[in-house]
């Protein structure tokens, strides 16, 4: 019943059996990761369909300001987009089917999709999510910073999310984490192909695969922190299958977009 709910928005990777965007059979973990603690990742968000009982968790998303969210095109192209009346966010979460005491729950008044995104090549797979009402910041909650505007982010990331522990695996739902190296945009195209990695994308792995963000991770954050301080350096967006080798996680560049979101989380 909750993989129908997405049928229209799958259909596009459907289209492409080798590339498999991160949404979620069901409510699963990342590859390769372990537990998170409560408040270790404050700008985590799960994003749901409320239309559920319980609500339903379908991507990631990561807090900008106490008004805003941003989270991956993909997740919200299509019907969702149109009509969010039954969309929210849960910040301060960190076990999904229980109470943690923490969790700050807001509906979703407003989408703001990048209006070059294009879900065939999933190119510019960035959206704004405009919360109903503010959040409240705390040692649980909190924004994560924007890199500069065409930065190159170097070194190790964190990917955090409660996606797929492989493609298919079953998993507890408490929020995972997983530290994966960045890799450059040659190398990424030498795994893929110059055709399917833009500028605006950016990638993470290891040659031998074993850890990865999955389904249920989309729009999630990969963070970085080569410039002293912890930042949003992607967006959780697809890869060929999960954690296989020599196909590493492909994530949308944040540094490509600081301008568009500053403009557009008004």
């Amino acid at each position: 019943m909750k993989f129908l709910v997405f049928c229209l928005l799958l259909a596009g990777a459907l289209a492409a059996p080798s590339i498999r965007l991160r949404f979620p059979r069901t409510n699963y973990k990342i590859v390769g990761g372990t537990d998170a603690t409560l408040g270790e990742f404050p700008y985590q968000l799960s994003f749901q369909d409320s239309s559920y009982n319980p609500a339903f968790h379908f991507c990631g998303a990561s807090i900008y300001d106490e008004n805003h969210a941003i989270t991956a095109g993909h997740c919200v192209y299509g019907e969702n987009y149109n009509n969010p009346r039954n969309l929210q966010i849960v910040a301060g979460e960190l076990n999904l089917s229980e109470n943690d005491g923490s969790e700050q729950t807001i509906k979703v008044s407003k989408i703001t999709l990048h209006e070059n995104f294009d879900y065939s090549l999933l190119d510019n797979d960035i959206a704004i999510l405009h919360l109903a009402s503010p959040l409240t910041f705390n040692s649980n909650v909190a924004p994560i910073a924007l890199p500069a505007q065409g930065h190159t982010a170097t070194g190790n990331s964190i990917v955090t999310g409660w996606g797929t522990t492989s493609e298919g695996g079953n998993s507890p739902d408490v929020l995972q984490k997983v530290t994966i190296p960045l890799l450059t945009d040659a190398e990424c195209r030498d795994d893929y192909s110059v055709s399917e990695i833009y500028d605006s994308m950016i990638c993470a792995g290891v040659p031998e695969g074993g850890v990865d963000s999955c389904q249920g991770d989309s729009g999630g954050p990969l963070a970085a922190s080569d410039t002293g301080s912890t930042y949003l350096a992607g967006i959780v967006s697809w890869g060929y299958g999960c954690a296989r080798p020599g196909y590493p996680g492909v994530y949308t560049e944040v540094s490509y977009f600081v301008n568009w979101v500053e403009a557009n989380a008004v």
